[in-house]
């Protein structure tokens, strides 16, 4: 028969993988959308080489629109790169470690580095992002004035979603660190 405890325990291992699989699928969703911006990049960036240099007409709007193209795609895809454990790592002692001391190292580094980090990134994003919104912000570079707030915005959805699927990673680096076998 099965008590209450193993029966409440299994209810929230099946919610949590639940809440898991679902993080990680905002991150996939997001890191396969976002990388049509590239795409994107790469066109404006053709199209004001063509005019430039084909040409002799350079366009007035392809550099900002370029950064802040490259800046939401890079801002957004975090997350995605975060799911993947591909950010660049300097691997020479974390490399020759067992898992459970990577999982330590990992354990570890997001608690003291990366959530502190990332929760001053969030807060400092949003207070720009709504000054930006209230102050119709743009950019003075040119005589353009592109809006800023839309990448703002970009760059603060992309904090968020960095921040929870660290919060993913790190749930999964503690089960395996205490359990000694990986959550899913």
């Amino acid at each position: 028969m099965t008590t209450a405890p193993s029966l409440l325990g299994a209810v929230v291992k099946t919610g949590m993988k639940a809440v898991l699989r679902f993080i990680d699928s905002i991150s996939e969703w997001t890191g396969k959308t976002i990388r049509w911006l590239c795409v994107v990049l790469i066109l404006v960036l053709c199209y004001e080489v063509i005019m430039r240099y084909v040409f002799n007409s350079p366009t007035i709007w392809a550099m900002q629109t370029s950064m802040m193209i490259g800046g939401a795609a890079i801002a957004m895809g975090w997350s995605y790169v975060h799911r993947h454990q591909a950010h660049v790592r300097v691997d020479v002692i974390y490399g020759r470690l067992s898992t459970r001391g990577q999982t330590m190292v990992n354990v570890v580094c997001a608690f003291f580095c990366f959530f502190p980090f990332v929760l001053v990134l969030v807060y400092q994003s949003a207070s720009q992002m709504l000054y930006s919104w209230t102050m119709k912000e743009k950019m003075i570079e040119t005589a353009w004035f592109p809006p800023v707030f839309p990448l703002r915005a970009a760059v603060f959805l992309g904090f968020c979603l960095f921040a929870l699927q660290g919060i993913a990673q790190f749930f999964r680096d503690v089960y395996l660190l205490t359990r000694n076998k990986p959550y899913d």
